[in-house]
């Protein structure tokens, strides 16, 4: 078996972002400013007698907690990424962290709500001044953050898929699109959950301004609660999409069926025939792949991977070259 980009008999297995680095600096900001904004709305909260905003409040510390889990991610990856315990480095330990956070998130919702609807049948006198200034201050820091994040959300490292991919009928797609799938995967899962964070903690914020307004002028303290049932919604929402998304990369699921066809078709050229094909992602932007191709004219295995050079983010291919029983 033989390794991709390698001809030595050793090589590194090193599959961190592109931006790891500058991502985990932009963390670590963040995680500053949402700390000393969460402890002001909880305390603020509790003192101004507002349940929305010790739910915003809430909220911003379960993403304090989840950015703080991020930052030591991004340390703890850099750190180790060269440890050869890891058998395909510690590209997916941001993953790991994004998993965890979300299950923060879930648990911290459901305490959300639970406590809103408390408020529905015993409500609580709401100092609505002081309140309104925290939740503007906390919706400012949310703003700050996103714009910290801003740089690296959804940052894709430029590969094009070239045309030869795309001279077979089975992948007739067009390019924009095969470009989209693969920009999509090759997010880092830490940022993007810093970012849409800070993004719906924006949200929830607003929501939490409003509804103190309208329960200040017409005295609608219903809102208030119904505005922490909104953020429960909100945060389980999010919390959905991160374990959703990151359990997939942790199970090794396929990140991107086009690309994996496109290696198969390739490697299926002159009469062979793939018995065997995995792909699976290794960290943002890196993808391994892992295939069996059955040949009446059996040939080295780097004349095979040679036809996936030009493939975007294969970082590590195997192929494995297997003599066709039937063959003379």
């Amino acid at each position: 078996m033989h390794d991709h980009a390698s001809d030595g008999l050793s090589h590194p297995h090193v599959f961190l972002g592109a931006q790891h680095a500058a991502n985990e600096r932009r963390t670590l900001a963040v995680v500053v400013l949402t700390v000393a904004m969460m402890v002001g709305e909880i305390v603020g909260g509790l003192v101004f007698g507002s349940m929305a905003l010790i739910a915003d409040g809430l909220h911003m510390s379960t993403h304090a907690a989840a950015l703080g889990v991020s930052a030591f991610a991004y340390y703890y990856a850099r750190r180790h990424a060269e440890d050869p315990r890891f058998a395909f480095g510690t590209g997916k330990v941001g993953d790991l962290a994004a998993f965890a956070s979300g299950l923060a998130l879930a648990m911290v919702a459901i305490f959300i709500g639970y406590e809103s609807l408390g408020r529905f049948f015993a409500p609580k006198p709401i100092f609505y001044n002081e309140a309104l200034v925290l939740a503007a201050a906390g919706l400012a820091v949310n703003v700050a953050s996103a714009w910290l994040l801003r740089d690296s959300h959804d940052h894709h490292h430029g590969h094009d898929h070239d045309d030869h991919a795309h001279d077979h009928a089975h992948a007739a797609h067009d390019h924009d699109d095969d470009h989209h799938d693969h920009q999509h995967g090759d997010r880092d899962l830490n940022l993007r959950s810093a970012y849409v964070h800070v993004i719906a903690d924006a949200a929830v914020s607003i929501f939490v301004i409003v509804a103190l307004l309208l329960a200040r002028v017409f005295g609608w303290v219903w809102l208030d609660p119904a505005v922490g049932l909104i953020g429960m919604v909100v945060i389980l929402s999010w919390a959905y999409g991160l374990l959703r998304a990151a359990g997939a990369v942790l199970l090794d699921m396929t990140p991107d069926e086009k690309l994996k066809e496109a290696i198969r078709v390739r490697l299926e050229s002159d009469g062979d025939f793939v018995c065997d094909l995995h792909l699976w992602r290794v960290g943002p932007g890196h993808r391994a792949a892992m295939a069996s191709v059955v040949s009446s004219n059996p040939r080295p295995a780097e004349e095979h991977k040679a036809r996936l050079a030009d493939l975007p983010g294969l970082s590590h291919v195997t192929v494995e070259v297997l003599k066709c029983p039937h063959a003379d």
